[in-house]
């Protein structure tokens, strides 16, 4: 079974037994995560959501993403020369069980 979920205002394609990083989630490793927000199972799309349909994970880890660097420049001016970094917290979670 395939299913489309939205975590954190984005939307994410899963099977059983896939493992995605979503936006930072309250759980620890080992923790079960209920996905209620199903867009689409297999054939079948909600309008928005699918009702009776819930994808279940395990939370495996917690964590940062590499550093992406932001660099502001404007050329012929040495004054603006700017380097920001930035690192976004993730959870991965395995997907165990489809119900719909």
């Amino acid at each position: 079974m395939n299913a489309v979920i939205k975590v954190g205002g984005k939307q994410y394609y899963v099977s059983e037994g896939s493992e995605i990083y979503v936006e930072k989630l309250d759980a620890v490793s080992g923790d079960i995560v209920n996905f209620d927000q199903v867009l689409m199972l297999d054939n079948k799309v909600g309008s928005p959501y699918l009702t009776g349909v819930t994808v279940t994970g395990e939370a495996v880890k917690n964590g940062k993403q590499k550093k992406i660097r932001v660099y502001k420049y404007k050329s012929k001016s040495r004054a603006n020369r700017k380097t920001q970094g930035h690192r976004q917290p993730y959870t991965q979670i395995r997907i165990t069980k489809i119900n719909g």
